[in-house]
């Protein structure tokens, strides 16, 4: 069984990885995959779809430091009081943290400086 076990952490692992590629490559594209991001964090009908690794490029991209300690990804910028600390839940962001984003997006007016 244990064994079973490792190649599946390895196959999830794996996959993640390659997730995580494609999201970056398709997060270089200059229009398209950023706007619709915006657009469906800020509409917040869809909280629980929304990727970790495009939630995580949608704020480094505003700006935002980060570090990792453990499994919280703790992002800070000047000028903003609040500090986001984003967790995985599977490849998908936690849905209550992608409304604390969105009103931080609201609040600092983020994608306005674009």
């Amino acid at each position: 069984m244990t064994n079973a076990v490792n190649i599946h952490e390895a196959k999830t692992r794996l996959l993640d990885i390659i997730g995580n590629y494609i999201s970056n490559q398709e997060w270089k594209s200059p229009m398209g995959r950023y706007e619709k991001l915006l657009t469906q964090i800020l509409r917040g009908n869809s909280d629980a779809n929304i990727l970790f690794s495009d939630l995580v490029n949608l704020l480094t991209h505003f700006g935002f430091e980060m570090r990792v300690k453990g499994s919280h990804h703790i992002f800070r910028k000047k000028g903003v009081e609040e500090r986001p600390n984003l967790q995985k839940e599977g490849s998908k962001a936690k849905p209550y943290q992608v409304k604390q984003v969105r009103n931080l997006i609201l609040k600092y007016k983020l994608g306005d400086e674009e």
